[in-house]
């Protein structure tokens, strides 16, 4: 399950997550069972630091569910998350998922890491699945055979003219062994091996990748630690847009010697934290940057002018906040994470896949709108 780790039911309603409810494996007793044939923009500033306080609130509410057993359980995908969505260059759209599997609920049979989900709509306002790479059975867009416990799991999927660029972290989940991108150039229907990253690099730090595809010929890259629990720097690289397969030609942006500078060793961007699942895009003549925050725990965004804004300073924005199964409402989600940024959204409409995951059959891909950002 997900592509990230999931948030593990809490011992009681309103409880911090980290802490498994009876009779709720965690993550890791999940993958590992499964393995071994078991379980088959601008708005108001924060006060004080990040992590402190809550950022102000936006509104907003589900638009839709995504995956689902009614959704995508004729791909047999009825259990998936993350579905990172990315426009392909038929103007359709595919939403890349993490962990996915077939029969009764995770850690059912068949699992796949990732799958793509297909949407003939490019339009937020009809982003339903309608199809799979593979057809009518969703499979691995990559060789992954889980031994171990691995598993393959998207931190993007971005699209360069007529060519689709996919990273994957790889290992057992929470010790990525390296990162690794690969290209599709047929719509993200078959995918060839570019290049891969140690999973140590920078302390961990270039683990999570996610990329915003600017109009300057570079793409600009946002990294952090894949690990919920462990605190992070947030990186920022730049590469050439043809030279996304080389990992020597993705260069730093760092403080040294009293100046912030391209070249320099790669100093954190904003204050550390514990990161969930990051994505980056470029929005409306600007930048975007939709994340899991972990303390306080809700979703956040920022916006901002340049890849190179100054993000200690630029204000936070709650996205989603949490809240427990039965009492969801508006922009308030069950166990929720993700907030990967859909095509075709602004600041004033912003449309986000956010994942859910809290039992064995409350695992999914949602589709939220968020508005009040510019508030």
């Amino acid at each position: 399950m997900h592509g990230s780790t999931p948030f593990r039911p809490a011992a009681r309603a309103g409880g911090p997550p980290g802490q498994e409810g009876p009779g709720h494996p965690d993550r890791r007793t999940l993958l590992r069972a499964a393995a071994g044939g078991g379980l088959a923009l601008t708005g108001l500033a924060v006060a004080g630091a990040p992590g402190a306080g809550a950022a102000a609130r936006a509104t907003g509410g589900k638009v839709r569910d995504l995956t689902g057993p009614a959704e995508t359980g004729r791909f047999a995908a009825p259990w998936t998350d993350l579905g990172i969505p990315a426009r392909c260059p038929d103007g359709s759209m595919l939403l890349v998922c993490g962990d996915t599997f077939d029969g009764g609920g995770v850690g059912g049979p068949d699992w796949r890491s990732p799958v793509g989900l297909r949407s003939s709509g490019g339009d937020p306002a009809s982003l339903t699945v309608d199809g799979s790479v593979g057809g009518g059975h969703a499979v691995g867009l990559v060789p992954e055979g889980h031994e171990g416990g691995t598993t393959a799991i998207p931190s993007d999927v971005f699209t360069v003219g007529p060519t689709m660029y996919m990273h994957l972290m790889r290992g057992v989940i929470h010790r990525t062994h390296h990162s690794d991108l690969w290209r599709s150039d047929d719509n993200g229907e078959t995918w060839q091996y570019l290049c891969q990253w140690p999973g140590d690099q920078y302390g961990g730090q270039f683990q999570q990748k996610t990329y915003a595809v600017a109009d300057d010929g570079h793409c600009y890259v946002l990294s952090t630690v894949f690990n919920r629990d462990v605190t992070s720097g947030l990186l920022l690289h730049r590469v050439r847009q043809d030279a996304l397969g080389a990992p020597a030609a993705y260069e730093p942006w760092g403080y040294a010697g009293g100046a912030w500078a391209w070249g320099n060793p790669p100093t954190t961007v904003t204050a550390a934290r514990r990161w969930g699942e990051i994505c980056f895009r470029a929005m409306g003549g600007g930048y975007a940057l939709s994340w899991l925050n972990m303390a306080p725990l809700d979703l956040r965004a920022q916006f901002f002018p340049l890849p190179t804004s100054n993000l200690f300073t630029t204000p936070e924005r709650t996205t989603v906040v949490p809240t427990v199964p039965g009492r969801e409402s508006g922009n308030a989600v069950a166990a929720p994470y993700g907030g990967f940024i859909v095509p075709g959204s602004t600041v004033e409409d912003l449309h986000l896949a956010v994942s859910q995951w809290y039992d064995a059959r409350n695992y999914r891909v949602m589709q939220y709108r968020i508005t009040g950002l510019t508030a």
